[in-house]
This record gives structure tokens, C-alpha cells and sequence, in this order.
């Protein structure tokens, strides 16, 4: 919950316009403002307080405790000009926060936060427990120091100026590491343990838990890698494995026993088969998903010599691969969805056309490793994305417009398996950036069309433009017209005007959204193609399409309202 705290009318004019678009979000506090702002600190993640900021210190200040628990507070200004990112940037989400207030009510963020200015990740931010020296190897990343980064497991990072080796060093691991960490030395805990779970009904919380403990202590694993607690259906609701994961802060995944019977186990039992029908719990569970098994199934043990009411195993999963495939839109930074510049910081690999590259090369953190690679080479792209994520990377795929629109998600799809995370970052593509700068052309039925033959025969592509324009939908077509192929495009209008009228609005746009824009509106009878090229769409509109005050514009309906008089 975020607490909104203000002294003024104008601070609670702004406190209620985020409010009202945060009601889930949000509570106003009201009052004396000193009692607001311990209370809100007290009972709230963060805060968000429309005062002064040196208020807002002397304030605070008494409350502080320890940044990994301390809420995150942003100050916002009198006049809503800014909002600043004042305790608790990373732990309490501040930075996030300050952001998040700024897109709200039009202000600007302030962090200071250093990583955060020079778009370094910050290690406590990257969504994984971390222990140990963070302040001094974050300082040696700043100072551009060596810094080694120790992998032991593999798990999909952001990009880190890392090196070979050095006074400093970042480990991501899922082992003890005993003593403490080291100076100079950072744990990363990826969540890659798996612990499979038995219990009989009524079986104690702590004898669950003492189980799981023990069983990771002896094998050396550290309990801040536990990804969930697995078990069989019949147990999902059991109150000591529910508590027990409660206690570890990881979720309960269940599997039916039918599923649970099909895992190969090296200790299968004919006392779970007679209880819930499958010949093992803990180690099927644990493996139903594949994995290395670290630790066989062991029983807890009771001080008054009764059996064991508990089972487990641990295994380890590998780290899965992140592959992200973006589009970056038609070209213009403003379209570009902050979805989509949130996957290319997040991604240590960027594999690309060179000139896309280009084009947001600089919103790329430091460390990124860019492979990038010239028209044609499709296939190749796809294929490097996709080896480079099953390495266990954290890979963005990029391409224009939308990136599942006759670009890169499809080859990328083709070549992966489901032994990668894919995630896909939708784009503005060139047909709907174009018609926004037509008028309202695809405003009914509508389909693109790519006129390249390359890789589509051309009896299939005259197909669909015959089929299109029998079912008189708006058409817009892709790669109409290049160097080598200047007769496909003719053919095609020619098909439409076997069922348009001459006068047919069309419209072509060349370069949507970028410096060097162009765009006009003609008709199907009108329209030279030796003024289109590759970086043009041209839109064909259908029967009902009309030119309205210069624009192009196709109604919802199939029929013209008569306007009001």
C-alpha cells in the first residue's frame, strides 16, 4: 500500500489525482502531518508525500531503521514539477516509484540513485536475494574496477561490466557459503532449487521444515534458492506444507498422482501408492519438471522414536534461458513502448538487423554484447538468438514494427523449444503507424499483405489479394515495390480494380513516423507504382472508403450515417 500524505490544497489536489488512478493502491492519510507521516511509515510499503523535501527529512528521520526495511518515500513538490526519489530507492522501489507518480501527474522523476544514472543494474534489483558486499563491489562497477562475475549455476542476468577476474567478485550460486560472504564479494541466489515434499496428514509445520532445512544444510544448499515446495495433488491444502512454504517465502506447486506415477524415481514406495496413488511424492515431485537430483528422498526424524510424518528431495533445475523478441515500432523514439526499452535494458544479449540497432543502440546498458548482422539473414538471427538463450542468457531479438508482423518472431519461434522462456514485446506496426497518419483507413475489416515474393510464391500471394478484394476489405501491402521486383505491385492494383471503382481512395506513406515522413492520398486509378518503394505501405481502401477533408477514412459500418442538420 502507498500512503499519501500533503499539508496544502494544491498538495491534496495532486494527492487525489493519484488517488483516484490508484484506488487499489493507495490510502490518504489525514491529520497533522507529523503524526500523518509516522503513521503512513509504520503501516505502508511506500509514501508519497506532497511537501517540502527537507520536510519530509526532518520528518522521517526519527523512523529510519534499515534500508532493506525502511518504505520507499518519493517528495512531490508544490507545484507537481517534480517528484523526488528521497529514502529507499532500490529496496523500498522509490525509483520506480518516483517514476511511476512522475507518468501520473506529469512530473518530472529526480533520481540519484548512482546506478540508476549511469543505467547500471543495481544488484539488489535484480529481482534476486543477494547477500554480502553489495555498497563496495556497486562502488567497484561504478569506478569501472575489476569486477569477476562467478557463475556456478545458469541464470538469464542483465548486462554487468564484468571481467575476467579481480579484487571484487559477484557469485551467483545456490550453495552455502560459509562464513559469511567475504569482503569485497556479493552472493546472487537464483531460484533454482526444487524441493519435493511427503507428508502424512496432520504432519507438524517445524517437523516439515526442520526436514527441509536439514536436507539443504547437509547438502550444502542454500535456502534463499528454493524456488517452491512441490508435492501431490491430495496434499495441496496440507497446513504444515502450506506453512512450511509460508516460512520459506515460496509458493506450494501441486502435480496429480496420475502425472507423479509416470517420473522415474530411485526410491519409489508402496506406502504413498496405497495413500495417494502415485509410488513416489517427494522425488517425483521434485523432478516432475526435470532437473538434477541433489538430495534422494530422506524422512524427518522424531525425538520420541515414532515414524516420520515427512518426506523430501531437492533438486536442481538449470536456469532457463530468457529470450525476449521486441518490436520496436515504426522508427519514432515516442512509439516505441516503454515495454519494449524495458526488455532491451533487461537483455545482456541483443541480437539484431544493424540498422535497428542503430536505432536504440544507446538505451542499452553497459556490458550489453550485441551481435548484429546485415539484411537477409533472417534465419541466422533467429537461429543466434535462440543458441545464445539456451546458454542460459538473457537475449532480446529485435525488429521493426511489431515483431510477430513479417519479422523476427516467427523464425525465432520456429527455432526454439520449450526449453527457453520466450516472451514477446508487441510493437506499433507500419500499417497501423501509417493509417494514423492517413485519417482512420482500417476503421473496419482490413488485412496486410506482403507483395514479396521471396519467400511466398506468387500464385499464393495473388490469391489472397483475389480474395480480398472479393470480400472488398481494406488492404494494406507490405514490401511493395523494390529494384528487382516492380510488376507485383501493378498486378496487384490491377486485382482490386476488378472490384473497385476507379476513384478508390489510396493512400501511401513512405517512412511512417520517421524525420524523413511522407505521405499522400490518391486513388486506385491514380496511383503511378513507380513512386512506391520498400519503405512504403500503400493502403487500398475498400467501397465504403471515402476522402474527408484530406483524410482517408473507412466507416465502422457498412453504412454512411447522414449527418445531422
Amino acid at each position: 500500500m502507498i500512503g499519501l500524505i500533503s499539508a496544502t490544497s494544491a498538495g491534496a489536489a495532486a494527492r487525489d489525482r493519484l488517488a483516484a488512478a490508484w484506488p487499489d493502491r493507495t490510502r490518504v492519510y489525514d491529520g497533522p502531518v507529523a503524526d500523518a507521516v509516522r503513521r503512513a511509515f509504520g503501516e505502508c510499503g511506500q509514501l508519497v508525500c506532497f511537501l517540502a523535501t527537507g520536510a519530509v527529512v526532518r520528518l522521517v528521520a526519527p523512523l529510519l531503521g534499515d534500508k532493506t526495511t525502511d518504505p520507499g518515500v518519493v517528495c512531490v513538490d508544490e507545484a507537481g514539477r517534480f517528484a523526488v526519489s528521497l529514502v529507499g530507492g532500490h529496496g523500498g522501489g522509490a525509483n520506480a516509484l518516483a517514476r511511476e507518480v512522475g507518468e501520473v501527474l506529469g512530473a518530472e522523476p529526480v533520481v540519484t540513485t548512482a546506478t540508476d544514472a549511469v543505467g547500471l543494474p543495481g544488484l539488489d534489483t535484480l529481482g534476486l536475494p543477494v547477500e554480502g558486499d553489495v555498497a563496495g563491489v556497486t562502488r567497484a562497477l561504478l569506478d569501472g574496477e575489476p569486477v569477476a562475475l562467478e557463475a556456478e549455476v545458469s541464470w538469464p542476468l542483465p548486462p554487468l561490466p564484468v571481467t575476467d577476474g579481480g579484487a571484487y567478485t559477484i557469485r551467483l550460486t545456490d550453495r552455502l557459503v560459509e562464513p559469511v560472504p567475504a569482503e569485497r564479494e556479493v552472493l546472487l541466489r537464483p531460484p533454482t532449487l526444487v524441493v519435493g515434499v511427503g507428508a502424512s496428514k496432520g504432519a507438524p509445520t517445524d517437523e516439515i521444515l526442520g526436514l527441509v532445512e536439514a536436507a539443504l544444510r547437509d547438502a550444502g544448499l542454500s535456502a534463499r534458492s528454493v524456488a517452491e515446495l512441490a508435492t501431490v495433488d491430495a496434499k495441496a491444502d496440507e497446513p504444515g506444507i502450506v506453512a512450511a512454504a509460508e516460512r520459506l517465502g515460496v509458493p506450494v506447486v501441486t502435480y496429480g498422482a496420475e502425472e507423479l506415477a509416470r517420473v522415474s524415481v530411485p526410491n519409489p514406495s508402496d506406502a504413498p501408492l496405497t495413500a495417494v496413488g502415485t509410488p513416489s511424492v517427494a522425488e517425483a515431485a521434485a523432478l516432475a519438471r526435470g532437473g538434477r537430483l541433489l538430495v534422494p528422498k530422506r524422512k524427518s526424524e522424531r525425538p520420541d522414536g515414532r515414524p516420520a510424518m515427512a518426506t523430501c528431495a531437492v533438486v536442481r533445475r538449470p536456469g532457463r534461458g530468457r529470450l525476449a523478441v521486441v518490436g520496436l515500432g515504426p522508427g519514432a523514439r515516442d512509439l516505441l513502448t516503454p515495454r519494449a526499452e524495458a526488455e532491451l535494458r533487461r537483455a545482456s544479449v541483443l541480437v539484431g538487423l544493424d540498422q535497428y540497432v542503430d536505432q536504440i543502440r544507446d538505451l542499452l546498458r553497459p556490458g550489453t554484447r550485441v551481435l548484429e548482422s546485415g539484411l537477409g539473414a533472417e534465419e541466422e538471427r533467429a537461429r543466434t538468438a535462440v543458441a545464445e538463450a539456451r546458454k542460459g542468457h538473457a537475449v532480446a531479438l529485435i525488429g521493426s514494427g511489431d515483431a510477430g508482423v513479417y519479422a523476427m518472431a516467427s523464425p525465432a519461434l520456429a527455432e526454439a523449444s520449450d526449453d527457453i522462456d520466450v516472451i514477446g514485446v508487441p510493437g506499433v506496426t507500419a500499417a497501423l503507424a501509417a493509417g494514423a497518419i492517413l485519417g482512420a483507413p482500417l476503421g473496419h475489416d482490413h488485412v496486410s499483405i506482403s507483395l514479396s515474393d521471396l519467400h511466398t510464391p506468387w500464385e499464393v500471394i495473388e490469391r489472397r489479394v483475389r480474395a480480398a478484394a472479393e470480400a472488398d476489405i481494406v488492404v494494406t501491402f507490405y514490401n511493395p515495390r523494390s529494384r528487382g521486383r516492380d510488376w507485383q505491385l501493378p498486378k496487384a492494383l490491377a486485382i482490386l480494380a476488378e472490384h473497385r471503382e476507379p476513384a478508390t481512395p489510396v493512400g501511401v506513406v513512405r517512412n511512417a513516423s520517421r524525420a524523413d515522413e511522407s505521405s499522400r492520398l490518391t486513388t486506385l486509378a491514380a496511383l503511378d507504382p513507380a513512386t512506391v518503394d520498400m519503405m512504403t505501405v500503400v493502403t487500398v481502401g475498400n467501397t465504403a472508403t471515402r476522402e474527408i477533408a484530406g483524410r482517408m477514412v473507412t466507416p465502422r459500418g457498412y453504412r454512411w450515417q447522414e449527418e445531422p442538420k
